[in-house]
């Protein structure tokens, strides 16, 4: 089949004289050829939500990955050259500096040359040690370090470190502050619809009222005590050789004691937490550790998805609308709760892979297998699909509007649930079964107002005891959960 371009470049096929949009040939030609953009990228992280993962890109890309394994190895050289060697004296404050200015000026260009590196030499580690010595090469003294660049280190050793310092990044950088601004909003709704009252609703079916805001409050306390879990996990690192006992270390240099070497680059120069005891690989644990407090903050804001969804479909909350927005390709009327669903989705696909990783990871046979290497390429899939859930359920939560009259509708509508505090009182006064009696009254068939009053002024019960429960409505009967929602 031949192509031909009309004007604007748009290719047409000869064989048909469609443009490429609608030629019935294309799938033989047009989009076999598709470079990698937005719109032909196969995850719709690095595609269609490609804005709202940008965050994310400059730590738990490849580029991301191979930056820090820069600033792991150069610290590393760094630190060698003030361990007292004859063979490697201090440097300079210069060549230092020269150091640093490739960890902090790293492009996208460097992170090419080294893929074109390990074209060549097939590991991804090597090549970056190859790009250093290339980087350094018209510089005398940093040349004749060279062979420190990568000394002693397996290469677990600089990834370890490395992924350690992305995980951190991450978590601190973006995912944290994304899931603190679904907190904040959340916080705010608490309050300015803290004495809003509601019907609960238990196993479906109308129960004792509590306000919208505690509900919200609910919710607000469980992210915060997870996301003080997520913050509070420390991120362990190792630099101690192919199985973690120094043994090519000490055969250079056994007078030096490497423990407490390795423990001050990781934890003074890298910001990490040393891990002592490993096999040839840091063993993960931490890691399973934060993914899965990740995924159990993920499963709360789930279970928010899902019941703000259904409180829309009730029509408690309204959403507003935005100019020009489509809610439905056929019914004009409709504001679909699309944010919260879009949300419920995203989660579901981050807990698949986080889960995945933290039962997969802890596992390695004998002292190394390489199951882990491929899995953690995926960690910017697991933060990615996080984030963008965090961000869906906030712009819905933007949206919402709440709809008193809706909710007082359906309050009014179940005088019912006063059984409870009504047959509460009858216990205090040690009238005989009082929840058989009112179990009589209300059970299945809903009960008026004037029913239930009617049945409480033949109450034998002291007269205050009476009008404070005549005094009762749905609305009224929240017991503390105004002040609750206040306080959170």
């Amino acid at each position: 089949m031949q192509v031909v371009k009309l004007r604007h470049s748009e290719p047409v096929c000869t064989k048909c004289m469609h443009g490429s949009l609608f030629c019935h040939h294309r799938h033989h030609h047009h989009i076999n050829n598709m470079s990698l953009t937005a719109l032909s990228a196969l995850s719709p992280l690095d595609g269609r939500y490609a804005a709202k993962t940008d965050a994310l890109r400059p730590i738990l890309s490849e580029a991301g990955f191979m930056h820090h394994r820069v600033k792991v190895e150069i610290s590393w050289l760094q630190a060698l050259s003030q361990a007292g060697f004859t063979e490697f004296p201090p440097l300079s404050a210069k060549a230092s500096a020269l150091l640093d200015g490739l960890a902090s000026n790293f492009t996208e260009a460097d992170a090419a040359r080294i893929k074109a590196i390990e074209a060549v030499t097939n590991h991804d580690v090597k090549a970056v040690e190859y790009w250093l010595k290339e980087q350094v090469k018209d510089v005398p003294e940093l040349v004749a370090a060279a062979e420190f660049i990568h000394f002693a280190c397996t290469s677990e050793d600089i990834n370890n470190t490395s992924h350690g310092m992305m995980l951190k990044a991450a978590r601190d950088t973006v995912l944290l502050p994304s899931l603190q601004g679904v907190i904040g909003k959340l916080a705010e709704l608490a309050h300015e619809h803290a004495e809003v009252p509601m019907l609960s609703r238990t196993h479906g079916q109308p129960a004792s009222p509590t306000t919208l805001g505690k509900e919200l409050a609910n919710v607000v306390a469980r992210l915060r005590r997870a996301s003080q879990r997520i913050a509070g996990i420390e991120i362990l690192a190792k630099m101690n050789g192919a199985v973690g006992n120094y043994n090519a270390h000490l055969a250079a240099y056994p007078a030096l004691d490497w423990e407490a070497f390795s423990r001050a680059v990781i934890e003074q120069r890298l910001g990490l937490v040393f891990n002592p005891y490993t096999i040839q690989i840091e063993p993960h644990d931490y890691m399973a550790e934060l993914f899965d407090a990740i995924a159990r903050t993920n499963t709360i804001l789930l279970d928010l998805n899902r019941d703000i969804w259904g409180y829309v479909s009730l029509g408690y909350f309204k959403q507003r609308t935005k100019a020009g927005e489509i809610g439905s390709s056929t019914m004009p009327h409709k504001v679909n709760p699309i944010d919260f669903e879009n949300s419920e989705g995203n989660l579901g696909m981050a807990n698949a892979v986080l889960k995945h990783m933290a039962e997969k990871l802890p596992v390695s046979r004998w002292q190394r297998d390489l199951t882990d290497s491929t899995v953690l390429r995926n960690i910017g899939v697991g933060f990615g699909y996080t984030v963008l859930a965090y961000d869906s359920c906030l712009r819905g939560l933007n949206k919402l509007e709440v709809n008193p009259a809706r909710i007082a509708e359906d309050l009014e509508a179940t005088w019912e649930v006063l059984a409870e505090p009504v047959q509460t009182v009858m216990r205090r006064y040690g009238i005989e079964n009082p929840y058989e009696q009112l179990k009589e009254l209300t059970r299945g068939k809903g009960i008026s107002k004037e029913a239930l009053r009617e049945f409480i002024t033949r109450l034998a019960i002291p007269q205050d005891a009476k009008e404070l429960l005549l005094a009762m409505t749905p609305a009224n009967y929240i017991g503390i959960a105004a002040s609750l929602a206040k306080k959170i």
